[in-house]
């Protein structure tokens, strides 16, 4: 019999192992993105402190109803560079939750970066 593999198992398992080589500091906090079937979130944390400095998903930035999932990420990408911008924060580390780098995450990448983070 075929087992079907947990695709999500296999995310946290991928991003487990990437947290083990990536942290987030005051001078260079990290950025985390989680993917949902509707929605994307966005949030800049400082692990030493254990604290979010900022946060932004879709369902925080308005947008029309037609917009697209990957055009909504990159509203997101702007809203967490604007925020980040405020707190004066400059350079984050990305953390891609485990995700392929493309679609709806590397959108929201794009757009923070083109709005002024560094990563």
């Amino acid at each position: 019999m075929i087992s079907k593999i947990d695709k999500n198992k296999v995310r946290l398992k991928r991003h487990a192992r990437v947290r083990t080589k990536l942290s987030g500091t005051s001078e260079k906090p990290r950025l985390n993105v989680y993917r949902s079937n509707k929605h994307i979130y966005a949030q800049i944390i400082d692990d030493t402190k254990g604290v979010t400095l900022a946060q932004a998903s879709t369902k925080d930035v308005d947008a029309d109803a037609s917009a697209t999932k990957v055009e909504l990420a990159s509203k997101v990408g702007e809203a967490i560079a604007k925020k980040a911008s405020e707190k004066g924060i400059e350079a984050v580390v990305f953390d891609r939750g485990g995700y392929l780098f493309h679609g709806r995450v590397k959108a929201l990448a794009d757009a923070a970066r083109e709005n002024g983070l560094q990563f």
